[in-house]
């Protein structure tokens, strides 16, 4: 019997299989299509995920850098300009990758880690029992398995055979366009990229421009064909025959008032020219179904505005890996595996509220307009531009975990750097493994965890943060920090004040009851 069956070969299944095989536990992946999609879809990842990838040692195969990713200056909410060269501990990260390339990575990775990936297997049909799950193929063949993840889309068949509610909004109010595309190069910026078209204006590169007709969006891309995008709210969302370049070309006419010459771009194809009518809104009632679970946009569909779709999914993949692999091995606390639910669904709620919050934003009418003005002015505070890139990242969600303020308890760990004898390394080089990490500065507490050195790792050092060293007595840095496996932090010792207490417990919330002492 399989341990665990992973429905859907798309970047949130394939990260859960790395995840997985990182544990120790080798998922198969059952994809329907026969072989990878050409589909241009996602151009990037946005938010907290840049920096869970590079602690996974993944970054460097995506952009071909060995350079950790950087915050980005600046960014758009609602098609507002968000500044974010005054905000300190700017956590909003960007990483240009076309969503075919990180299928390719992660695919090439979870081959490197051993994971099955069996394509044309399309799911008809589940039968749960008490200790497994049958899955059924469209071509009559039955795997069982101890744990089933949907990872199959907003359409999901696996979350419609458990039995998973998907309440939402859906709406047929706009249509948004969007080609892979060449214009002329007297209307392209050297400098920034922007487009300038005469009776217009600029339209600032990678950034959505709205007029009171429509929204603008344009990607001069780097290796690859630039892209235009539209948004419009028109009369009647009834069309005849599939998009054409000329019905985008004409669309831009509307929202920007003035005609801009529109070709296909150069080189072999396929091209991207897609028309999307309406959008849905839609989160899953629960994430678990006894032995079936849900996982990215199985469990939650909401506007592509602000990008936020690869952040949200690949968080919820390294977010169930560890646990899904620990309710395997046997050796998971009680509530661990209910715990994703707990943690990843309210994450859901946070970004539905944002992309609708921002698809109010961009909607004609005066009123709007106005509104936009009065959300303009607020967001030139730094303040304000912080907590709304915190919420454009993912990071500000706090797990419960019981933390007081002040704490990064329940936090994503902040991007340290450790000193030892053999010299400093980053954090991200330290979690590769996917393994739970105590850092453990002052070594007080390594006795106290030695009974669970079979799980957890123990490190002694020095926290170094933004290039500075914290081992002079007025920084404040924690005694120690618990990390599991996520990179979120499961304990804090404070300054200077030893918490055996208070380590164990945590050891054992996370990892299970105390196993033999390694120490």
């Amino acid at each position: 019997m399989i341990d665990v069956v992973i429905v859907g070969a798309g970047p949130n299944g394939l990260l859960l299989a790395t995840e997985l095989a990182l544990a120790g536990v080798r998922p198969v992946v059952c994809e329907r299509l026969p072989a990878p999609t050409t589909e241009q879809r996602a151009n990037g990842l946005v938010g907290q995920v840049v920096r869970m990838i590079d602690r996974r040692g993944l970054h460097h195969r995506l952009v071909d850098d060995p350079a950790p990713p950087q915050p980005a200056p600046g960014f758009v909410f609602g098609a507002l300009p968000l500044d974010l060269r005054a905000v300190p501990d700017n956590p909003l990260y960007l990483l240009q990758a076309p969503q075919r390339h990180l299928e390719r990575v992660l695919a090439e990775r979870a081959a490197e880690l051993g994971v099955q990936v069996r394509r044309g297997h399309e799911v008809t049909g589940l039968t749960q029992e008490v200790d497994d799950v049958r899955v059924t193929f469209s071509d009559g063949t039955t795997l069982r398995c101890r744990y089933l993840v949907g990872a199959d889309g907003g359409h999901s068949i696996v979350r419609r055979l458990a039995g998973i509610g998907f309440p939402g909004v859906s709406t047929d109010r706009t249509v948004s366009r969007t080609a892979q595309v060449s214009l002329p190069a007297e209307l392209i910026d050297a400098a920034t990229g922007g487009l300038v078209i005469p009776g217009y204006g600029t339209v600032a590169p990678f950034q959505h421009t709205r007029t009171e007709r429509g929204l603008i969006a344009w990607a001069p891309f780097t290796g690859r064909p630039a892209g235009l995008s539209t948004i419009e709210w028109p009369e009647s969302t009834r069309f005849d025959g599939p998009p054409t370049l000329a019905e985008l070309r004409a669309s831009v006419a509307r929202v920007l008032g003035v005609d801009v010459p529109i070709d296909p771009p150069a080189g072999p194809g396929p091209h991207l020219l897609r028309r999307l009518v309406g959008g849905n809104t839609r989160l899953a009632e629960r994430y678990r179904a006894g032995r079936v679970l849900l996982l990215g946009d199985a469990a939650h569909v909401h506007s592509a505005i602000g990008g936020p779709g690869l952040n949200l999914g690949l968080q919820d993949a390294v977010n169930l890996g560890w646990k899904l692999a620990a309710q395997v091995h046997g050796r998971a606390p009680a509530g661990l595996l209910d715990s994703y639910e707990a943690e990843r669904r309210p994450a859901a709620q946070r970004v539905t509220m944002s992309t609708q919050a921002q698809s109010a934003l961009i909607a004609p009418g005066s009123e709007v307009t106005a509104l936009r003005v009065l959300l303009g002015e607020l967001l030139d505070r730094p303040e304000n531009a912080a907590h709304v890139a915190a919420l454009l990242a993912g990071a500000d969600v706090r797990y419960p975990m019981g933390a007081a303020d002040g704490s990064l308890v329940g936090r994503f760990a902040p991007d340290l750097v450790w000193h030892t004898d053999a010299g400093p390394v980053r954090l991200a080089e330290l979690t590769r493994t996917a393994r739970p990490l105590l850092l453990d500065p002052t070594g007080v507490h390594a006795g106290a965890a030695g009974p669970w050195r079979d799980r957890v790792d123990v490190l002694t050092g020095r926290f170094t943060s933004d290039g500075a060293t914290a081992d002079a007595p007025g920084d404040a840095m924690p005694t120690a920090l618990l990390l599991r496996p996520d990179c979120y932090v499961a304990w804090q010792s404070p300054p200077d004040v030893p918490d055996a207490d208070g380590l164990t417990a945590a050891l054992a919330r996370w990892f299970g009851p105390p196993g033999t002492d390694r120490s």
